[in-house]
């Protein structure tokens, strides 16, 4: 008895095993998006390496299929460690360094409760010393769209610490 062999149009062999394939994917993954790229993933990785090997081509596909909702899940509970320890030290260090000066941490404050557009130039204008033309390359936006931002954030930051201070 010869052995099954997958050989033609990667499409038509797809479009056979594919479903099951996928419903195979998903016990394996979290959700139905991390499913399909499990599957995408194993299927080439099948495809370009394997599918002319001895054996089985449905065990080899399967056994790829879990090799790679295994890395998927690794990697993302790194990231997710990784995620948290962000969060904990962004939480404890702020923008700035711990001062005694109550300025400062108003200004920290009051930074941190800007739309993330305005804080983002910001940053990129104070720490980075980028200019509103380098700003707006960065950011994919014109130097006037950057100066404008720049200009609502120094009003948001002016009202945030006067509201604080009068508190």
């Amino acid at each position: 008895m010869t052995e099954p062999r997958v050989s033609g149009d990667w499409r038509a062999w797809f479009a056979e095993h594919g479903p099951r394939l996928r419903m195979i994917a998903r016990q394996w993954t979290r959700s139905e998006a991390d499913a399909d790229d499990v599957l995408q993933e194993a299927f080439i990785r099948f495809w370009k390496h394997q599918r002319h090997l001895p054996g089985d081509p449905n065990a080899l596909v399967v056994t790829s299929i879990r090799r790679a909702a295994l890395d998927l899940i690794r990697s993302s509970d790194r990231r997710t460690v990784r995620e948290k320890a962000v969060a904990a030290d962004a939480d404890t260090v702020g923008w700035f360094e711990p001062e005694s000066d109550p300025r400062l941490n108003a200004l920290a404050e009051s930074l941190g409760r800007l739309p993330e557009e305005q804080r983002e130039v910001v940053v990129l204008k104070t720490w980075g010393e980028l200019t509103f033309d380098q700003i707006g390359e960065q950011l994919a936006i014109s130097p006037n769209t950057a100066a404008s931002r720049w200009r609502y954030a120094m009003e948001a930051l002016r009202r945030l610490i006067s509201a604080r201070s009068h508190a």
